[in-house]
């Protein structure tokens, strides 16, 4: 009986680690420890030749793409960026087995030249379970600004696989790299791995394990790493080595067996860790020497600048509070002249339907219902997040974010949460749904689940035009013009610090009631800050943020002008449904400091928050027809007019902050947990915390006004 991907009953080799491909592709894994450029040699391979879903049964990301070269196919699999693959966690799990059991013919490891002594650990475990390895020594051009020199040749002798300098996101080595994967892909390559050697006590123990596992399996999978791995104590090795024997009919003798042969020989599974951290340090000490160029460590410098516990978090509210006040002053100008434009197309378009003679109602809901609403969306959402994006984008190149996310891991710890929450809830600015789908990289349930019900507190694209708009009335509005911008910006910034303070407060309650635990400890790795590149910010920026934002909101938008305006014309004894709604709903939402024309809203603009806004306006003009946009100040009038106060204004910022979640965030919830109930309980508690903070600050609000 031979130990195969295909054998009976066999859960070893799972059928989900085999990716479909064409019959001609060959399969290339492309593994590396996060923050090596992986991900941009992934992108520069397969272009939009790519599809991103999940490994079967796990929240974790499976990217996979398909480049030709030299008229042969390849297909490319992006693993998730791991330290180890020692199954610690789901990624390591993941790229292990596939590596293992998922029939790559080439293995491509990405590491980073700056630090090439950590990441060889990752290229000694990968070449344990396959020779046919490829070093891609990227990030080469920071490793020569550090003073860092690397001895390529040497360091092919010492590793006996190819070595390939590269600068991943300027595409240089890759051509290397697609010729190297050409000729071993033809046998046109020789490669000669050097194995960790390890101690004589280690190398006889998993000969004499090698042998058992002979007998009863066949040798198309590597016998030495499975006895490494059972030496090491991985209990998914042990467990399904334990159901192929039953299954096949075999005793469970022969395990048993290697577990009195690992019982003797103690600790030495600590043993090979050690070994190849000292193999790596080896390795790295030959072939890599800093030559004294006495320049700045600005890298250093800097962290100990953005990092300082003084420093820090300053530097933090003004680059935040820099980046609102670019995005109200830029966004000002454009919005009015979309709009004059847009409106002003309005007479045209209307001119030409009403040749044809629609009935009035028809000519009401698609014109002043539904193109009013699109042009509504368009001039108020796209300037803001033209500006927004790219400027939340550059910093991320920069490297910036992890820095955020290092300053803010003390506060979550003392939340009783995961410091990588930091991380998560910064994601959470350009797309509530993206950073709840970035809470894989938390390892420990309890802590992602908290970090996935907390995420919606932080605003998102749909909410940030609400707010900087309502900051630039109720707020800015109430200083000199000249210095309105900049108060708004603050006050923008104040909003997104309610929200992470509320964020902490939640997160602790959950951590002290339903969702009771001790925070894990991790690792941050705070990337080296890189020159950012201007064209891929702006295309990354522009096309896959903004775009796509409009272009959903825009979807949503139609249906939602429509309905809107059927609720507004629809009678009911002489009263409208919309009239109804807000009549029945008016009384709750005035404890709120609201009224029931803003709930009414944010209940219809549950499938996308970009369009609270536009709801509300088609519901305070009559028969729900958009009110037609030249300026803030016209927003502005038609909110006085309808009784809005500061209390108003405010309230209805804080409240699209903290109110539920929308329907896309919803149910990515259901996705990333498996079920309804955390989406459900997530709807609740936000809509909770939104209705108490409202109700607050309007009873304080309303004693301050008596008491003056």
């Amino acid at each position: 009986m031979g130990l195969t991907h295909k054998s009976s009953g066999l859960a070893l080799v799972k059928d989900e680690y085999i990716i479909e491909k064409e019959i001609d592709n060959t399969v290339i894994a492309l593994a590396g420890n996060p923050n090596t450029g992986k991900s941009t040699l992934f992108n520069y391979l397969t272009g939009l030749k790519q599809h991103t879903g999940n490994w079967p049964g796990k929240t974790v990301a499976n990217a996979k793409g398909t480049f030709n070269y030299e008229d042969e196919s390849f297909l490319l699999v992006d693993l998730p960026g791991t330290y180890s693959i020692f199954a610690n966690s789901q990624e390591e799990e993941i790229a292990r087995n596939f590596i293992c059991f998922g029939e790559p013919e080439i293995t491509v490891v990405v590491v980073d030249s700056t630090s090439l002594e950590r990441n060889l650990n990752l290229v000694l475990q990968i070449m344990e379970i396959t020779d046919n390895v490829v070093v891609s020594l990227n990030l080469i051009d920071e490793a020569k600004r550090k003073g860092i020199k690397i001895d390529i040749g040497k360091l092919e002798n010492e590793l006996g696989v190819p070595i390939v300098p590269t600068v991943a996101r300027d595409g240089i080595g890759v051509e290397k790299i697609l010729n190297t994967i050409y000729n071993i892909s033809n046998s046109n390559y020789k490669i000669d791995p050097h194995k960790v050697k390890y101690s004589p006590k280690i190398e006889n123990t998993i000969t004499k394990i090698e042998n058992i596992l002979s007998i009863y399996m066949n040798k198309s999978h590597n016998l030495r790493w499975i006895a490494l791995r059972l030496i090491d104590g991985d209990k998914n090795i042990k467990n399904e080595l334990g159901n192929f024997l039953i299954e096949n009919g075999f005793t469970s003798e022969p395990l048993e067996e290697i577990e009195n042969i690992i019982k003797e020989n103690e600790n030495i599974g600590d043993e090979i860790v050690t070994t190849i951290y000292e193999t790596a340090e080896q390795i790295a000490d030959k072939v890599v020497s800093i030559e004294d160029n006495r320049k700045i460590d600005w890298d250093k410098k800097l962290d100990d600048i953005l990092t300082n516990k003084i420093t820090g978090y300053p530097i933090m509210l003004i680059l935040l509070g820099l980046i609102f006040w670019i995005t109200i002053v830029g966004a000002n100008y454009p919005s009015e002249l979309l709009a004059k434009i847009l409106f002003g197309f309005e007479n045209k378009l209307s001119y030409l339907f009403l040749k044809l003679n629609p009935p009035d109602w028809l000519y009401e809901i698609l014109i002043l219902g539904v193109y009013r609403t699109l042009a509504w969306v368009i001039s108020v959402m796209l300037p803001p997040m033209a500006i927004f994006f790219p400027l939340f984008t550059l910093l991320e190149d920069l490297g910036y974010l992890p820095r955020v996310a290092f300053n803010l891991d003390d506060s979550f710890r003392k939340a009783g949460t995961h410091g990588k929450q930091a991380l998560t809830m910064s994601m959470g600015f350009g797309c509530n749904a993206a950073g709840i789908m970035a809470c894989r990289i938390i390892d420990s349930p309890r802590e992602r689940l908290i970090a996935i019900i907390t995420n919606n507190f932080v605003p998102c694209n749909g909410r940030f035009p609400i707010i900087i708009a309502m900051s630039t009335i109720f707020i800015g509005g109430l200083v000199n013009e000249k210095y309105s911008s900049i108060i708004a910006a603050i006050s923008v910034v104040f909003v997104v610090l309610i929200g992470i303070l509320v964020t902490l407060t939640v997160s602790r309650f959950l951590s002290k009631t339903f969702l009771k635990g001790v925070p894990s400890s991790f690792t941050l790795e705070l990337p080296p800050y890189r020159k950012p590149q201007i064209s891929k910010i702006l295309v990354r920026s522009l096309i896959d943020r903004t775009l796509f934002v409009l272009s959903r909101a825009i979807m949503v938008a139609i249906p939602a002008g429509a309905i809107t305006w059927i609720f507004a014309n629809i009678t009911v004894n002489g009263t409208s449904i919309l009239n109804i709604s807000v009549n029945f709903l008016d009384p709750f939402a005035k404890l709120l400091g609201l009224d029931g024309y803003i709930l009414m809203a944010f209940i219809l603009g549950l499938p996308a928050n970009e369009i609270v806004l536009p709801i509300l306006t088609m519901s305070y003009m009559s028969k729900g027809a958009m009110l037609e946009f030249e300026s803030i100040e016209t927003l502005k009038n038609l909110l006085s007019n309808n009784g809005w106060t500061f209390i108003t204004g405010l309230n209805f910022m804080l409240f699209s902050l903290l109110h539920f979640p929308c329907g896309t965030t919803l149910l990515t919830i259901k996705k990333e947990t498996g079920g309804r109930k955390w989406s459900i309980f997530t709807f609740f508690l936000t809509t909770i915390v939104a209705i108490l903070v409202t109700f607050i600050v309007n009873i304080i609000g309303r004693l301050i006004y008596y008491l003056i």
